[in-house]
Formats: C-alpha cells, structure tokens, sequence
C-alpha cells in the first residue's frame, strides 16, 4: 500500500528525542506519548492510513454490533457488556447475576469460592481480585487454571467443602482442562459428604444446555453470547466470582471506566485518541522501528496480574500473519508482550533494555496511593519516571567520560567509560491512573482493547479468532488416543508422529491394564 510506505518513512524519520510533549486524557486516565515517534508528516502518514483501512467504518461496525470477526463470520461486541442501557437480554442476565450475588451475601452462604477456568476466563479475575482484594475479603477465592494436577489439590487444600461454592467457566463448555478440574472438584465435593455438589455448582458459559448436560441447576447457568471473545468475557457473567469476592460495587464500577473508554474511543477525534495513537505507535515500534517485544512495567504491585491478562489480549490477537484476504501480511506483526512490576522490574530485565536489544515498555502507574507510607509511594513514582527517561534519553561515551575520576588512569577511564553508555532513544508510553480504582482499571483494560483493535486493522489481520491454538489440541487428542489403543493392546507401529514425540509418548505411556499384558 502506498499509504503504508509512506507510514514507514515518516517513522522512520520520526522525532524520538521526546522534546515535545503530547499528552491525552481519555476517560480519567493521563497517556503520556512524548517518548513515542512524532513528527507532522507521522501524523499526515497516520490519519492516510486509516482512512485508507476504513477506520471509521471498523469502528463503528465493532462498537455497533457489525461483523468484524470475519472467519467466524461473527461480531466482537464486547463493549455492549459495559453499556449503561444494554440490549435486554444482556440486562436481564446482569440483573440475574446481581440478584444471585446478594441472595448469596444476605444468607452469608460460601465462605470459599472455588473458580475453575482457564485464558480469558482466568485472568481478569485474578487482577481484580488482586487488585481490589489484596488487603483480604470475607470470602476466599481459590483459581484453578491448569491440567496438572497439582493445581486443583492445591486450590481445594485447606477449603470446608460444605462452604464452598464451585464456579466452572467455560464458552464453550468443552474446555479439556476446566471439565477435568471441575470433575475433581465435584468428586472432592462427594467424598467430603455433601449429599447434593449439584447446589454448589455455578456456570457460566455460551452453551448452557452443555452445562446443565454437567449437572449443573438451570438457576445457576449464567450465558454469555457467541459475539462475546473468550479473551473478552471478563466483562459477562464470568465475572460472578469476582462479584462474589471484591463486591458487584467493583464490578460496576469497571465497566463504567470501560464505557467511558468506549465512549472516548468512539469520539475523540484520532489525535487526541488514546486507543489510536497508542497502536499507530505500536505500529510503528514493532514493523518499522525493529523492536519485537512490548514490555508492561506496572509501578503498583497490585497489578502483577495485569502482564499475563495483556498477554493474553495481545498476543493470542495479533499474534497473526495472514490477512483477511488470505495473504502474508509482509511485515512483523504483534509483539512478544512480558513485564512485571516496578521496581522488582528494575533488579530483573531492566538491564536488557537500557544496554541490550531493548523493548518499547508502558510504564503504567498510579498518582495517589491507598497506602500510609507517603515516602515509598513517591520512591515508587521517581523510580517509574527517572527508568522512563534513562530510557529516553541514554548517556552519551563523551558525557560518561566528563563523570570518571579525574585521579584515574587515563585509559582506564576511556575502557570503562564505553561499558557505561546508555544508546536511549527508546520508546515508552506511560499511563497515568489518578488512583486505583475500579473505574479506572476498567478504563486501562478497554484501552489496551480498542488499541489491540486498531493495530489488527492498521495490519489488516483479525484479533477476534485464535486457530493457532488449536492445532495443539488436536494432537493432544490423538496423543491420548494411541495411548489408550496401547493400553488395549493394538499394535502402534505406525503412529503418524515425529520420531522424538513418538520416543516420548511411548515413554510415558500409562501402563497396560492388567487384562491386556
């Protein structure tokens, strides 16, 4: 595309010394763009661009309910969940989740909550149970994502069974993981002596006639819809544990930082448009400018669990190099996305991006604490904004070499000086919230959302699907398969695997049962 040459050169001779400052408030949040390639002709190159992606009419189909899921031919219509007036089966089923939260609060019932799933229907649980639960809530919540098998006896250890409510969340109802844990879970149930584990059961899922097929009540199947992403369901139903932790005051309050978002995505003019200068410069970093990985270093520990749900948004979405035509989309596409938490962040990988390949990195963090330690809190902010502009600016060989002792040896001083240079120039956003709360951590998440959004279409690729996944899941299947044609006894000579995974599978085949050896 000629729009896309274009784009290219103008990120290419881009300013990046950040010398002007391009700030943007969107929805109570400050973004803080200065440190990310700007220049006239960028913009010029930007606003081409997408008009000659249709961005405006994207968007609109996207936040309208439009097909933009092409290869499932479906909608992503995630943002009706946080609409103040949604459509009324969305209203009726927000009403029915309420309703069972505060039953469950005025009878005290469940001391534990025991939350089984997996991907987008783990993660946005455990960051905003870590995020607005960290100092403690009357009900514990356990989470129990994974296969192996530790990881369901360590969320059932220590928990009452007769106390416990069990919460299987799952789109499709089929989950290999989430089924086997909840198995587990409803065996751990009966042995304990519950005499009815039906009426500890809780789902949430987009096929509930496969839930009530499990065994759990009509009364406690809580649907989402097809046109709601797994990695976007944070904001259905499946947020019931959460509710039942944290409080449905949190729940509320994110997806009313989440509308707002929406609602300044949908208005704001593209430059003064957070979600869409933070991926023209997304864009920008990661096809033109070279750096294949986004780092999220989030200065507020309550957020450690931010960095795998982004994770998972972005990379399970632009993780892609097709387009919607079908064809290769030529250049690199979505980033490797990693991090931690400032300031572990800094005694960890911080390292490599001053002084090795490096990273463009979001710095998120918050003005005001909730703590009582004044001093560390501004510790904290000093260390996020002295990182950000040792990132930005580096330390030149000459100006290194003015800082050595005067007294040293002279050329000691020029050989130690070159290990001491910091290149900078490299680029970082960051993201100011006010403070913590769940508004503006709803307004964060739909952020990240609609600026994943933009960039698969700046790539013309599409972030709603995920058919790299599963591929694996097949050959788990067949894996599993031949190993129960072994136990019986068939002859497996010509097992259809590659000469490694088939010295393994033998190796690790369950023993034959006792008839068949």
């Amino acid at each position: 595309m000629p729009e896309w040459q274009a784009f290219q050169e103008a990120a290419q001779q881009a300013d990046r010394k950040g010398e002007t400052l391009r700030i943007i408030e969107a929805a109570g949040l400050s973004i803080d763009l200065s440190a990310q390639p700007t220049s006239e002709a960028f913009t010029e190159a930007s606003h081409a661009l997408l008009r000659a992606r249709s961005f405006k009419q994207m968007r609109r189909q996207l936040l309208e309910g439009g097909v933009v899921n092409h290869t499932e031919d479906r909608a992503a219509w995630h943002s009706m969940l946080r609409e103040p007036s949604p459509t009324p089966e969305v209203a009726h089923e927000r009403n029915r989740l309420l309703q069972f939260v505060q039953r469950a609060d005025n009878e005290r019932r469940w001391r534990h909550v025991l939350h089984i799933g997996i991907g987008g229907s783990d993660w946005g649980l455990r960051l905003t149970v870590a995020a607005f639960g960290y100092t403690g809530t009357w009900r514990d919540i356990r989470f129990v994502a994974n296969i192996d098998g530790h990881a369901i006896e360590g969320g059932l250890s220590g928990l009452n069974p007769h106390e416990t409510v069990v919460v299987i969340a799952s789109k499709s109802f089929t989950t290999a993981e989430t089924l086997e844990n909840a198995q587990r879970a409803i065996e751990w149930l009966r042995a304990a002596g519950v005499k009815h584990p039906e009426r500890q059961l809780v789902a949430v899922t987009a096929r509930p006639t496969m839930a009530r097929k499990f065994g759990v009540p009509k009364d406690q199947i809580f649907p989402f819809w097809d046109w709601v992403g797994g990695r976007f369901s944070f904001w259905s139903s499946v947020c019931v544990s959460t509710a039942l932790t944290v409080g449905t005051d949190v729940m509320a309050g994110m997806l009313a930082g989440a509308h707002a978002m929406d609602e300044h995505f949908r208005t704001a003019p593209i430059n003064r448009n957070a979600p869409v200068q933070l991926a023209l410069a997304g864009v920008a970093n990661r096809s033109v400018l070279g750096f294949s990985s986004l780092n999220i270093s989030v200065y507020d520990s309550r957020l450690f669990h931010l960095v795998p749900y982004l994770q998972q948004l972005e990379m399970e979405s632009l993780g892609k190099s097709v387009t919607l035509a079908g064809e290769p989309v030529g250049v690199p596409t979505g980033p490797a996305v990693w991090g931690m938490p400032g300031t572990d962040a800094q005694h960890t990988f911080f390292q490599w991006l001053h002084q090795g390949d490096g990273a463009a990195v979001d710095f998120i963090v918050c003005q005001q604490a909730d703590h009582r330690w004044p001093d560390h809190h501004q510790q904290l902010i000093a260390n996020c904004l002295a990182q950000r502009e040792a990132l930005l600016r580096g330390k030149s060989y000459e100006d290194v070499l003015a800082e050595m002792d005067k007294n040293s040896d002279p050329e000691y001083a020029k050989w130690l000086a070159k290990h001491k240079v910091y290149p900078g120039g490299r680029p970082s956003s960051l993201i100011v919230l006010p403070r913590l709360s769940p508004y503006t951590l709803g307004a964060l998440i739909a952020l990240y959302e609609h600026k994943v959004f933009v960039q698969a279409l700046i790539w013309g690729i599409n972030p709603f699907d995920q058919w790299g996944v599963e591929l694996g899941k097949t050959l788990t299947a067949r894996i599993r398969k031949d190993w129960q044609n072994m136990a019986d006894g068939k002859n497996l000579t010509k097992m259809s695997h590659d000469a490694s995974t088939q010295h393994w599978l033998q190796r690790f085949a369950p023993r034959a049962s006792p008839e068949n050896s």
